[in-house]
């Protein structure tokens, strides 16, 4: 790719000013500068890449301790990856996937466990299929206009699952399900954002899964050179260390200060930080007050990544994978997959401390957490090598205040019917990026080029190189990384809820007693 340097110094007049140099904010920078834009980005950090963050040293040669997947459907970041020279490799499935319950290690092959109690797997069916059909009643591009939209988001996911569950392997199954794909407890987040965000992430299997799902692939060489490589294209219009405090918009020309008093002027503003850290700076005139409340009310998501490196993938030889997904309340971790190398270096396994526990365990020495989490590891891979790992890595996210957490902003109850519209409106001549405004995929890398491209191009609308109708543009499948549809069997489709299975039951039972009776009846009649 052809470089699209430019000298830019404080005081000089852009065209538009970017703040945060994360995915999002890079990929709208990238457009706007092949459009001959004059732009510049300004990053708080001393890096680029937001929450995707690739640590390198001589111990792991890279590791992603932030966002890392990628997969089917995930198409502009697939896209621009290419672009940029990078290459994706699946994550390791080749073996059986670990289901820890109950205290006991149930290995299995697919995207969900397997369910063997009969009633149950009648409630672990209705509550996927419930969520996916509740799903398409929600516009991805407007979840506030959905039909139930103020009925679902009065409820928490919590209430929603203890009203569509009837067995406990259920409700903590799904309960589980909440806390891993949005890094917070039911109890706090929004039953129509929930669904919303499972809905536009392609619907419960396709979020859930390795293959054929959002974590199908990983970069060679780590997520963090997406933005690494778009900061060498951009050169000196990328400032580091900048963090933004003030954005005046009252005159002809937009003034952008910096904690370090560096001022810059220019004609737009794009916004690609965290709703909630939109709080940190200062405006004038100041943001309306629905957008000014609506950044008070979304909160982060609590998380902290571990990656374990081992001598040897031991699980290998009892035929797992490396993925595990653990239901113990005491257990540190409750998911983790397979950090191996796509050579076969390295081996090491992932695992995520979720919500409460990463609060709970946030508290503890990095050495008892790596303690826990290898005694955890050998408890639920029956092997002792899990007790010797060779090294350790990792990411407070709940530490970082530049980000708040990880992965993604949620809404709690009550807060996207009364002000979730407002999230890609415009103020004035300042514009919203960030993966939180993404309609595909928000929350992931792919929803943080979704958004940071759409904020481009509403910007190159604004300066008359771009018509309104291009704004919103379809991305094409990548050829590389095909999607295969998930069609749920017919089986899923029309196997009965535990309540409808006691309808079912219950008619039955009274069309028995009344024939019962009725047979009774004729025979007393005749004698």
């Amino acid at each position: 790719m052809e470089s699209l340097q430019k000298t830019s110094d404080a005081g000089q007049m852009f065209d538009v000013v970017v703040i945060g140099g994360g995915i999002s904010g890079l990929s709208a920078a990238k457009l706007l500068a092949e459009h001959e834009v004059n732009v510049l980005v300004l990053e708080a950090r001393e890096r680029v890449g937001g929450r995707t963050y690739t640590v390198r040293n001589e111990h792991v040669d890279y590791v992603d301790v932030g966002g890392a997947y990628v997969g089917p459907t995930q198409n502009r970041i697939l896209r621009l990856s290419k672009q940029l020279g990078l290459e994706t490799y699946k994550v390791n499935v080749n073996e059986r996937l670990v289901h820890y319950v109950k205290g006991k290690t149930y290995p299995f092959r697919g995207a969900f466990p397997p369910v063997w109690n009969p009633i149950a797997y009648l409630d672990y069916n209705n509550l996927w299929r419930t969520m996916d059909n509740m799903g398409k009643e929600i516009p991805a591009d407007a979840p506030w206009e959905a039909p139930h939209a103020v009925e679902w988001d009065k409820m928490t996911m919590k209430d929603l699952i203890e009203k569509i569950c009837w067995t406990k392997t259920a409700r903590q199954f799904a309960s589980l399900f909440v806390n891993i794909n949005v890094t917070s407890e039911p109890h706090e987040v929004s039953a129509l954002w929930f669904l919303w965000y499972v809905k536009q992430c392609g619907g419960t299997t396709r979020i859930f899964s390795i293959t054929n799902g959002g974590q199908e692939r990983k970069f060679v060489g780590g997520s963090g050179q997406v933005s690494e490589r778009i900061m060498q294209l951009l050169g000196d219009r990328v400032k580091l260390r900048s963090p933004v405090t003030y954005v005046d918009q009252s005159s002809e020309n937009i003034t952008v200060e910096t904690l370090n008093r560096e001022l810059y002027e220019c004609r737009y503003v794009i916004s690609a930080i965290p709703p909630t850290l939109t709080a940190k700076i200062h405006f004038r005139p100041e943001l309306p007050s629905e957008r000014n409340q609506l950044i008070q009310r979304l909160p982060m998501g609590a998380v902290i990544k571990c990656m374990m490196y081992y001598k040897e993938a031991f699980w290998k030889k009892k035929d797992y994978c490396g993925c595990m997904i653990i239901e113990d309340e005491e257990a540190p971790i409750s998911i983790t997959l397979d950090d191996t190398k796509p050579d076969g270096s390295l081996p090491a396994i992932m695992g995520f401390i979720l919500a409460r526990k990463a609060d709970r365990l946030a508290k503890l020495h990095k050495d008892i957490r790596k303690r826990k989490i290898c005694e955890l590891y050998a408890k639920v891979l029956g092997s002792q090598e899990a007790l010797h790992p060779v090294h350790y890595e990792e990411k407070n996210w709940c530490q970082e205040q530049y980000s708040g957490g990880c992965y993604t902003a949620y809404f709690p109850p009550g807060i996207m019917t009364q002000y979730g519209r407002v999230i890609r409106q415009p103020v004035g001549r300042i514009y919203f990026a960030g993966t939180e405004t993404a309609t595909q995929w928000s929350g992931y890398m792919e929803g943080a080029v979704e958004a940071g491209e759409r904020a481009a191009r509403e910007v190159l609308n604004a300066l008359g190189k771009l018509s309104a109708k291009d704004i919103w543009i379809q991305e094409p499948e990548a050829e590389d990384v095909p999607a295969v549809e998930i069609t749920p069997s017919f089986w899923e489709r029309n196997l009965p809820s535990v309540s409808g299975l006691l309808k079912i039951v219950g008619f039955s039972t009274s069309i028995t007693a009344l024939w019962f009776v009725m047979y009774r009846f004729r025979l007393l009649s005749r004698s």
